[in-house]
């Protein structure tokens, strides 16, 4: 086979070790190789990188072994050697002859003759907007947990402040919350610290705060808002954060914030997955592959089967989904008329995924073109469905010999 590489290294990638294998010519007109195993620690990576680059190796692949696959990635990104990550599914070995030594040879002799694809790996500045985006997110979740934790305790103490207040950490909430927990137990004294709107129910409140709240409720409950509070501070200096990496791509984020049911959060966690290059992707239809958002592709001998779609990224699948929800509550847009359209025919679940999809296509294009989202209304489908009912009817009169010419459509 033809040698694409001439100098390229295949790395096995484990926890403490990493197995290494050079391939280069030999003198003579053929090739040969060569396999070190190297520590996983700082030093040992140092050795490694200093090994490479004194046999000239200029491509170097590794495949994506949980988070392992990082460090060893940073170092030799840093050096300027050029780095592709693969599938560990691409490349599998023949059962019975799995070594780390096999491995890192297979993968050497693979890059030797440009028979590998690499994955999509963002540069470090997506990188670490990656990594706050996601912390972010889990801190979200947590704090959602710990309010619901909140409500179960008070209805367990017979504390029915959440079917009588929108939110029970709201102002007025957290004010109760507290006078509770300083020992107060009077309905009426309670009911008093309510603000705004929630006074004009006040009778209701009343009832609500008569129940059963004891030390023990006080304890978990005290628990709870202190790490509620934790949180929501540590969300508040995420997001700072994000807003500083971020500075760089607002223009970006912006354009992507125009589309329906996207947000600002929603847009930063985008640009975090996908980032803002979008010469990566050759089409959108790459980038919706890529992200696990089409049906697969699994034909053989002639019959196809499963189209599951890959797991791809579920954490743009969840941003995705939570957007397609939010544009389906919308009026008059494209894609909430589009999710109705096809949650009648496939369902819900199914109609959010697809229009996850299409919002991850606009993604690609307002990035790719520099452009603001236009919205093509909630009639679109009505009035796609009309110029072709009237295309069909013309060209079945054609057909029967009439001369008739179809005029657009008034605006």
């Amino acid at each position: 086979m033809e040698v694409v590489s001439e100098r390229c290294a295949g790395l096995d990638v484990g926890k403490d070790e990493v197995v290494a294998c050079v391939r280069v010519p030999d003198g003579a007109g053929g090739r040969r190789q060569e396999v070190r195993t190297y520590q996983t620690f700082s030093s040992g990576l140092a050795s490694l990188t200093e090994w490479l680059q004194g046999h000239g190796v200029t491509q170097v692949v590794l495949e994506a072994t949980g988070q392992y696959w990082k460090p060893i990635w940073y170092v030799l990104e840093e050096r300027g050697l050029e780095l592709l990550l693969v599938n560990a599914r691409h490349v599998k070995i023949l059962p019975g002859r799995k070594t780390d030594v096999g491995d890192a040879a297979w993968l050497a002799e693979l890059l030797e003759h440009g028979l590998l694809r690499g994955s999509f790996v963002p540069p470090p500045v997506i990188r670490q907007l990656r990594d706050l985006t996601r912390y972010r997110k889990r801190l979200i979740q947590a704090h959602t947990a710990e309010c619901q934790r909140i409500h179960k305790i008070l209805e367990d103490a017979s504390i029915r402040l959440g079917s009588v207040a929108a939110d029970v950490l709201g102002v007025s909430g957290r004010a109760m919350l507290r006078a509770l927990l300083a020992g107060e137990r009077d309905p009426k004294v309670l009911a008093e610290l309510a603000r705004g709107r929630l006074r004009s129910k006040l009778p209701e409140l009343r009832e609500a705060l008569r129940g059963r709240f004891s030390a023990h409720h006080a304890l978990l409950v005290r628990l709870a808002l202190e790490h509620v509070e934790q949180l929501e501070r540590s969300i508040t200096a995420l997001d700072t954060e994000v807003d500083r990496v971020i500075a760089p791509f607002a223009p970006a984020r912006d354009r992507l914030d125009t589309i329906t049911g996207v947000g600002k959060r929603a847009a930063e966690t985008l640009i975090a997955e996908i980032g803002v290059d979008m010469t990566v992707f050759p089409t959108a239809g790459h980038l919706a592959s890529w992200a696990g958002r089409c049906p697969g592709n699994n034909l053989t001998g002639g019959k196809r089967r499963s189209g599951k779609p890959t797991k791809g990224n579920r954490w743009l699948g969840e941003v995705l989904t939570e957007c397609a929800w939010a544009a389906a509550r919308s009026r008059d847009t494209y894609l909430s008329a589009q999710f109705w359209r096809l949650a009648r025919r496939i369902g819900k679940k199914k109609a959010a995924v697809a229009v996850g999809h299409s919002i991850l296509v606009i993604a690609w294009h307002l990035l790719a073109n520099d452009c603001d989202y236009a919205d093509l209304g909630g009639d679109f489908f009505v009035r796609r469905d009309s110029d072709r009912a009237r295309q069909r009817a013309v060209g079945q009169l054609q057909a029967l010999g009439y001369h008739v010419t179809l005029e657009p459509l008034a605006a």
